[in-house]
């Protein structure tokens, strides 16, 4: 059974920081995203990292400002978000699918944790 939690949302004030967290069970050797969803708008894709993390992809909107990263003895991927701006504002989720394919698009991704709220205010 494939499980994935969220953690580290927070209210934090513009230029703040956080460190999310995604905890990931029930399968092996998978690549993750990082997705958000802000109030009235589509979910999209904010950063994945590949199994080994040899590959890595931001949104043009994070780049220079968000980093993931994952222990894998851990079970763990990290999203840290600095220099936080208001239009940060919305829902984090993390997902992954069953083999080590990074993508962009929310459609393939297989499993989705339950979310993390981030919330920027000025």
């Amino acid at each position: 059974q494939v499980e994935l939690v969220e953690s580290g949302g927070g209210s934090v004030q513009v230029g703040g920081s956080l460190t999310l967290s995604c905890l990931a069970s029930g399968l092996s050797h998978y690549a993750l995203g990082w997705f958000r969803q802000a109030p009235r708008k589509e979910r999209e894709f904010v950063a994945g990292i590949t199994w080994g993390s040899e590959f890595t992809s931001y949104s043009d909107s994070v780049k220079g400002r968000f980093t993931i990263s994952r222990v894998n003895a851990k079970n763990t991927v990290y999203l840290q978000v600095n220099n936080l701006k208001p239009e940060d504002t919305a829902v984090y989720y993390c997902a992954v699918r069953p083999d080590n394919y990074l993508s962009k698009r929310e459609s393939d991704y297989d499993y989705w944790g339950q979310g993390t709220q981030v919330t920027v205010s000025s």
